[in-house]
């Protein structure tokens, strides 16, 4: 198979999430204990389906996102620690509605829940964990943090919506593809920013920065994801490399591809995405198509762009160490592809 990205561990490990992951340390372990908890049911199938997905690994990063901007602002009580459960709740909850939807059978190096006790169950044990969120949302008792990640729950299904609607389809332009992944990935991201600030009582101000923050932060991520799905490594993506292309998802790169191909390269396309022949040959076949056009390197072109707006969004805020924490953040993301 071709190589596309140089993933390099001296470059890599350039940026850390490490001090991110020390300064939120304390809170996360409350974090954890409370993911357990309210994971838990007399219902036996509900906790064997979370914790197969809540165990499995992942960084966390989101939940840590919450947690270090409520510390940003000062904030003392235990309602960060509540939000940051129901952010990871969300997007778990997420991921067991995304590989139902896209037939995934793995998920960080592991089988997927719905290759083990099928969809439907995946589904349910999906809604619970949101049901778990929004009541966790409530118990925090602020009706601005509860109408953000509601908004942001609901915009989430949108996206998936949408995506669902573009399957396929080879003339989405890019700027339907951002929309797509504005709602599905950056959405919650964003919420996940601007909900610290606003249990905190920070400004106005201040909370439009972590929400824009979040918001590119969240685009830079996945775009990165798409790029890492045809020159990654299992371990970087959670999945196989070449899900996407096997699964007939269009993502920018393909998007890039198609639209700067030939004729024929674009019959290619059709052909593999449209009509399911996406096996390592035609694997192979793309990887050649994506780097003639150069659409992984103007995939990450694309995600430094938006890396380079987050770090903008900060700019104007106080130096802390939760600050320094959240723009390296930015790194790490964006250079799991150096």
């Amino acid at each position: 198979m071709g190589v596309v990205l140089n993933l390099d561990d001296s470059k890599r490990n350039a940026a850390s999430i490490q001090p991110l992951v020390d300064l939120t340390r304390a809170d996360m372990g409350r974090v954890n204990q409370l993911i357990l908890a309210r994971a838990g049911s007399d219902v036996e199938m509900i906790p064997e389906i979370a914790n197969h997905l809540i165990s499995s690994g992942g960084k966390r990063l989101r939940p840590m996102v919450t947690l270090a901007a409520a510390q940003m602002f000062g904030y003392v009580g235990d309602g960060h620690v509540k939000l940051s459960t129901s952010v990871e709740f969300m997007h778990t909850a997420t991921l067991l509605h995304d590989d139902v939807v896209d037939e995934s059978g793995m998920r960080r190096g592991k089988k997927t829940a719905r290759m083990i006790w099928g969809n439907q169950a995946s589904v349910l044990v999906g809604d619970f964990l949101l049901g778990q969120a929004f009541r966790m949302m409530v118990d925090v008792g602020s009706l601005e943090a509860l109408d953000i990640l509601s908004t942001a729950a609901s915009v989430i299904a949108e996206g998936e919506v949408m995506q669902l609607a573009a399957a396929k389809n080879l003339e989405t332009t890019e700027d339907e593809h951002f929309a797509v992944i504005k709602a599905k990935t950056a959405a919650l991201f964003s919420a996940a920013a601007e909900v610290g600030p606003v249990i905190a009582g920070a400004t106005k101000a201040d909370r439009a920065a972590l929400r824009s923050y979040g918001m590119n932060l969240g685009l830079a991520f996945q775009l990165i994801d798409d790029a890492l799905d045809y020159g990654g490594t299992s371990k970087d993506l959670g999945k196989n490399v070449g899900d996407d292309f096997r699964e007939g998802k269009v993502t920018l790169p393909v998007i890039l591809a198609y639209r700067r191909g030939t004729t024929a390269e674009r019959a290619f396309w059709s052909q593999a995405i449209e009509k399911n022949e996406t096996d390592d040959v035609e694997l192979e076949r793309a990887l050649v198509l994506l780097n003639r056009h150069n659409a992984i390197a103007d995939t990450i072109g694309r995600a430094r762009h938006f890396g380079g707006i987050a770090r903008d969004a900060l700019a104007p805020l106080k130096e802390t160490p939760q600050k320094a924490a959240l723009l390296e953040v930015i790194d790490f993301c964006i250079n799991r592809v150096n």
